[in-house]
């Protein structure tokens, strides 16, 4: 952590606290005290107060740092389809489970949430416009494909989109990990990416 608070870049501190709402606080509460982190998240799955929990312990910090980290909450991972959901007791679309779960989200106090490129404008429309939605799930077009929309790799994803999409849409920030790490050329990788990026921003 200190190293990567040295390098300069605000840290995404991914540790998706999901548990009784006492240990959830003590956890957010110990995050918090680290150094540079911008982010931190909290399964929505844990329930209301659970995130209320972790909602308390952001507010009891405020004061004591300059700054605060955004709490999100994670709805459904992006590695889920309908099928998958069905085999672990949730019925009905990833969709309308996303959005129910940030509704709830927002009632416990949360910053935003996590959520999947393909329930950006349902959750912006539920929550509004000052919730801050993260995306991850993001795949780059192939290059040299075919047809509109072809993407790249989906890995272990299951509801994808391009970054351009997902900015489109209304997403605040993306979150894109091995479209970059595993690519032959990070770098390109990551400058073709936030070229897309770019194109995509709306222009004033």
């Amino acid at each position: 952590m200190q190293k990567l608070n040295q390098l300069g870049p605000d840290i995404f501190l991914d540790l998706k606290f999901h548990d009784i709402p006492n240990i959830v606080k003590g956890g957010v509460s110990s995050a918090i005290a680290l150094q540079g982190v911008r982010f931190l998240d909290v399964h929505a799955l844990g329930g209301l107060e659970m995130m209320r929990a972790a909602a308390k312990a952001r507010d009891e910090a405020r004061g004591s740092k300059p700054s605060i980290p955004k709490l999100l909450a994670i709805t459904i991972l992006t590695s889920m389809d309908n099928t998958a959901l069905r085999t672990v007791g949730i019925v009905g679309p990833a969709s309308r489970r996303v959005v129910q779960l940030a509704r709830l989200a927002q009632r416990a106090g949360m910053d935003g949430v996590v959520a999947s490129p393909h329930e950006i404008r349902a959750v912006r429309r539920a929550c509004g416009k000052d919730f801050l939605i993260v995306v991850p799930g993001i795949r780059p077009v192939l290059e040299g494909g075919s047809a509109r929309g072809s993407r790249g790799k989906t890995d272990d994803q299951a509801r994808v989109a391009t970054p351009a999409e997902a900015i489109r849409a209304g997403a605040d920030y993306l979150v894109i990990g091995r479209p970059i790490t595993g690519a032959p050329d990070p770098e390109a990788a990551a400058r073709a990416i936030l070229e897309e990026i770019s194109l995509a921003l709306p222009r004033n």
